[in-house]
């Protein structure tokens, strides 16, 4: 199902968020159960063939094992030439008939980054979106909405969850761009983010590092990785990262403790497994934006201070705590047929409190807010069991994935509606008294269940020929009971996908590709008739021509699309606080990529994005043929290292990205912008010392807004300095 995050009502046309204050035991917990009992099967199994095979370990001859991620582990650098998203294992990029960019371990650190978006500044098709510092990863890929598909492993989060990841504790990020339902059911239309853990390594290593910078950046962390065994299968491997900091906007701070730890066991060499967990504590006051009177546009009262706060210290702010468990499991029954299955629960509770922005008054100086109280309680169980082969038939050679995936979740989000009085911009004064209900405003406690069947095949018809074909059945049920109106509903959707796609290497090196791919996102609420909303879709034509150089250190994409998404939830105009799906948006687009290692001692990554965007259809006629809110039509980004040659101790690392005017239905135009950054890095022996600076001419530009009543500074220019000590 869709949900936005927390705010819909101060946030672009969306899905109602879905509510439960409290579920009884057995709603709550027997569809959990059962979906838990299938996910444990294939566990319980493989254990107990693992145990059969390791008592007649001397009788039986061991095949060489053969892990089906092991070859990703090699994809460092700035030009990997694999990636796993697109068909849930390993799979050439040049081979792939669809885009998929990879950030690796290594680029992050060359650029410092902290955050997702951060990490995503130099991938095509990702737009430098940002909602303000409100505390969640806000994703816009290919102009669509992608922030409720950002994958972990594989397996998607709770539409609801309201933290961010810790970009320290993963490998790399893979984006998959456009229609990407077959293998990963109900995501967005304009592609998804897959995040790949750190996990269990056969080599020992330790790394203890600590971070300081710009407003009050203070970071620890750690990653200790042991052998538990000779052959080093059985290890165990533990990451964590305690960050505070402040902000250039008044009041604002986060505060984060992250930890996870892994385990793989030694079940012979036929079977992996991993046992995760990952624990999260995160405090920050939210900041959204200012006005954008006085910012974008004039204010007869004068230039509005970027620094300002327009909220309230004194209404408090978020406090959540998320925990998660689960487990990653490979058996291999023939080197031609292995069998996965990854099952993760996931939990967060918590809650936030912020200040929104209203309609500025017309004296333009004192500015209308609302308060509001949220309360969460989420959890959800998924599970993801396939099966890949490979075989010949008819001919030609096939690598074969099939699988269920399936979930179960319960959810509450509590809101009370709080008044507030107006601020001064000019002179404010904090500590305004608030009024809030004693009852809920929303309160609508939400059970979600989920499956899919899925089935892709690769086909290799030759050296030069290869297609990748692939078709789903989805299965979700919805049950809503909204406490305020005493109304239970209940939704059911299902739909088909199918996406298809040919590739041809007409030269060693150098392949074009056209594709066809098919989304379907299921949509919770009704219309003011009581209509249960139909699922949205989405359906994209690709085509592109990708470069691979012999022996690696070179790639390179260039992309066409043309992506529609149907049955957008937009505001009824006849019927306040309810909407109707008349809605329909397009983007068409040019991305173009590149990745070097060179000579040894220069890598870069660079992106350049065009995309045309526009509102189609829409209940609201005045921004029909309108492009979409914060969908630049140029970006273009990037970045490079330069190893010394004469001190390949030191590192110097540059970079550039250019983000033009984004137009939409707003009554404002966010103004283009170019941004820099440098880095400085030195090798010792035993110890990393790096040191960045990020927007070095202290550009002042704003990279998002919420809403028409607000937009959102960017930060100004930020140093840091960062000492990794290995052990």
């Amino acid at each position: 199902m869709v949900h936005t995050r927390s705010d819909a009502a101060h946030s672009p046309a969306h899905a109602t968020p879905f509510l439960r204050p409290s579920l009884s035991p057995s709603l709550a917990r027997s569809p959990a159960r059962a979906l838990c009992r299938c996910a444990l099967t294939p566990l319980a199994l493989c254990l107990s063939q693992a145990a059969m095979a390791q008592a007649s370990a001397d009788a039986t001859p061991q095949l060489q094992e053969v892990r089906i991620n092991a070859s990703t582990e090699k994809d460092v650098g700035f030009a990997p030439v694999e990636a796993q998203t697109a068909g849930k294992a390993p799979m050439r990029r040049l081979e792939t008939p669809q885009s998929v960019s990879v950030v690796t371990r290594e680029q992050m650190e060359s650029r410092q980054i902290a955050n997702l978006q951060q990490a995503l500044q130099t991938v095509a098709g990702v737009s430098p979106v940002n909602f303000g510092r409100r505390g969640f990863d806000d994703i816009n890929i290919r102009g669509f909405r992608s922030t409720e598909s950002i994958l972990i492993d594989g397996l998607v989060q709770s539409p609801g969850m309201w933290t961010r990841l810790t970009p320290y504790g993963y490998e790399r990020f893979e984006v998959l761009k456009g229609a990407a339902s077959v293998l990963y059911g109900q995501v967005q239309p304009g592609g998804i983010v897959n995040a790949i853990s750190k996990r269990p390594k056969r080599d020992a290593l330790s790394e203890v590092g600590v971070e300081v910078g710009s407003f009050g950046q203070r970071t620890l962390q750690a990653d200790i990785n042991r052998p538990l065994n000779e052959s080093g299968k059985a290890a165990f491997r533990i990451n964590a990262q305690v960050s505070n900091s402040d902000d250039p906007t008044d009041f604002i701070y986060r505060r984060d403790r992250w930890i996870a730890p892994s385990l793989s066991l030694d079940l012979g060499a036929r079977t992996d497994l991993v046992l995760f967990a990952t624990y999260s504590q995160s405090n920050w006051m939210r900041q959204q934006g200012i006005t954008p009177y006085g910012t974008v546009l004039p204010n007869r009262n004068g230039p509005v201070r970027t620094t300002l706060y327009t909220g309230d210290p004194s209404f408090g702010g978020y406090d959540i705590e998320s925990t998660s468990v689960g487990y990653a499991l490979e058996h291999r029954f023939s080197p031609q047929m292995t069998l996965r299955q990854n099952v993760r629960y996931e939990s967060e509770k918590g809650n936030g409190n912020f200040v929104s922005n209203l309609a500025l008054q017309s004296n333009q100086r004192l500015q209308n807010r609302q308060a509001t109280r949220q309360y969460l309680d989420d959890d959800m169980l998924a599970t993801d069991t396939s099966l890949l082969s490979q075989f010949a038939a008819l001919g030609v050679q096939h690598r074969l994935v099939t699988g269920l995936d399936a979930r179960t979740s319960h959810s509450w989000q509590g809101q009370r509606r709080c008044t507030i009085g107006a601020l001064d911009l000019f002179n404010p004064v904090y500590g305004a008294a608030t009024t809030c209900p004693a009852a809920y405003t929303s309160n609508a406690p939400e059970k979600l269940s989920v499956m899919g069947l899925y089935a892709q095949d690769q086909i290799k018809f030759n050296p030069q020929w290869t297609a990748l074909v692939g078709l789903r059945r989805d299965w979700s049920d919805n049950q809503i009971d909204d406490r305020l109106t005493n109304r239970q509903t209940r939704q059911k959707d299902s739909a088909t996908t199918l996406s298809a796609g040919l590739v041809y290497e007409f030269t060693p090196g150098w392949a074009a590709y056209t594709s066809y791919g098919e989304s379907f996102l299921p949509v919770s609420g009704t219309s003011f008739g009581g209509s249960p909303f139909v699922p949205e879709t989405g359906k994209q034509w690709e085509a592109g021509l990708k470069y691979e150089a012999p022996g690696g250190g070179l790639t390179g994409a260039l992309a066409l699309f043309d992506l529609k998404r149907r049955n957008v939830t937009t505001a009824d105009p006849a019927n306040t606080g309810f909407s109707v799906q008349t809605g329909e948006q397009r983007a068409r687009g040019l991305e173009l990529e590149v990745g070097a290692e060179l000579l040894r001692t220069l890598k870069l990554t660079g992106a350049y994005t065009y995309t045309d965007t526009k509102v189609t259809r829409d209940n609201n006629a005045a921004i029909v043929g309108l492009p979409l809110n914060l969908t630049p039509r140029h970006t273009l980004a990037l970045w490079a290292t330069y190893k010394l040659p004469q001190m390949p101790q030191i590192t110097l690392g540059a970079g550039a990205r250019y983000v033009s005017e984004q137009v939409g239905s707003y009554p404002f135009t966010l103004p283009a912008y170019t941004v820099a950054d440098l880095s400085i890095g030195y090798a010792g022996s035993n110890y990393r010392i790096t040191a960045g600076v990020k927007n070095v001419f202290d550009k002042a530009y704003y990279d998002g807004a919420i809403n028409a009543n607000v937009v959102s500074p960017a930060l100004p220019r930020s140093f840091s300095v960062g000492l990794t000590y290995f052990f």
